[in-house]
């Protein structure tokens, strides 16, 4: 009897010690750079005693591939821009929300919710996390006066002294040089063979001024703290970073505007953490944390009670004091219907020599 009471007793010893090493759970991430930094996520991760994991991608097409092509099950979290949160929507990607677990989706911005993107058959499968442009941005040292246009980009003075983003975007930005986007900026992302054909000759023609085309928010950082570039096509993360190297950088909307995007955090329907990944969109999303975001990013927050925790010129440098004025200067991203024609129009334009 005694001989079974030691090994009742030992083996409830074992069972206690595993449950003691149980692994935390671990919570996947496929999002844009500065969306899961220390800063914000390390506080989340003590409260629910779990492991943040993030990968970044670098463009909406690499997070759609990813998605679409068996990968789906690596990520919980996901952060697409405006661009293409609908279509993740419509193709099944992303789980709907159950918002009672999410409280503060009701403080955000009424003008982001409004917007379908991430809406259908009477579901919400996102929730607006960050919205901003994609500014010219320069290194002041170069200029007397901030540059008001985007076709300074072709002057001949600045060979090999521009980076572009390998992004659908820098089609949009030739586009607006010429004046697609009038009347209407929607048409930016509707262009039809003959427009497309002229943005590719245009790009053409920018060539020998850029000296590299930048994939990651680092590598452009990089190139401006080398002084290999003094004018790009970036984010106001770029400006952020340099700003706090001592770097001597500007940021600007030219006179043309620019596009800029609205991002969204959303579950992946393969998801098999959906309880802690809602509960990480609404930590994400609370004012206290979208301050946080702002600080890392300088991105402008989707909750506008993050102002509270603002200062004054804070809140005016991300422009909430007047986000519908800012936001006019932003033709924000929308669903590209012939995405593969754009893409194709790229790839040629970045193997020209």
């Amino acid at each position: 009897m005694k001989i079974r009471r030691s090994f009742l007793g030992l083996l409830a010893l074992t069972l206690a010690c595993g449950a003691c090493q149980k692994k935390a759970d671990s919570l996947s991430l496929l999002v844009w750079e500065g969306y899961a930094d220390a800063s914000f996520v390390r506080p989340f991760e003590e409260a629910h005693h779990c492991k943040i994991v993030a990968s970044y991608m670098g463009s909406s097409d690499e997070l759609v591939a990813k998605l679409r092509g068996g990968s789906a099950s690596n990520y919980d979290v996901i952060s697409p821009s405006s661009d293409v949160a609908a279509s993740i929507t419509r193709a099944g990607l992303a789980a709907p929300l159950d918002l009672s677990k999410v409280p503060s989706y009701n403080q955000l911005s009424q003008k982001l919710r409004d917007m379908p993107l991430v809406k259908a058959n009477g579901h919400v499968y996102g929730v607006p996390f960050m919205w901003g442009p994609n500014p010219l941005l320069y290194d002041t040292t170069a200029f007397a006066q901030p540059p008001d246009s985007w076709t300074i980009f072709w002057d001949p003075k600045y060979k090999q002294k521009i980076s572009v983003w390998d992004d659908l975007s820098t089609l949009y930005m030739a586009a607006q040089v010429l004046g697609f986007d009038k009347p209407d900026p929607s048409q930016l992302y509707n262009l039809n063979d003959e427009q497309l054909a002229a943005v590719k000759k245009k790009l053409i023609e920018l060539k020998p001024n850029i000296r590299k085309i930048w994939s990651t928010g680092g590598e452009l950082t990089n190139l401006f703290q080398n002084h290999e570039i003094v004018l790009a096509m970036g984010w106001p993360l770029n400006t952020n970073d340099l700003m706090k190297l001592n770097f001597p950088i500007g940021e600007t909307i030219p006179k043309e505007n620019t596009t800029g995007w609205i991002d969204h955090l959303m579950i992946t329907s393969a998801s098999s953490h959906k309880d802690l990944a809602q509960a990480f969109l609404e930590y994400m999303i609370e004012a206290k944390t979208q301050k946080l975001v702002a600080d890392r990013t300088h991105y402008t927050p989707a909750n506008p009670l993050a102002a509270q925790f603002l200062s004054s010129e804070e809140v005016k440098v991300l422009h909430l004091d007047n986000p519908d004025a800012y936001m006019q200067r932003i033709y924000f991203w929308q669903d590209v219907p012939r995405r593969a024609k754009y893409n194709e129009i790229w790839n040629e334009v970045k193997a020209a020599q």
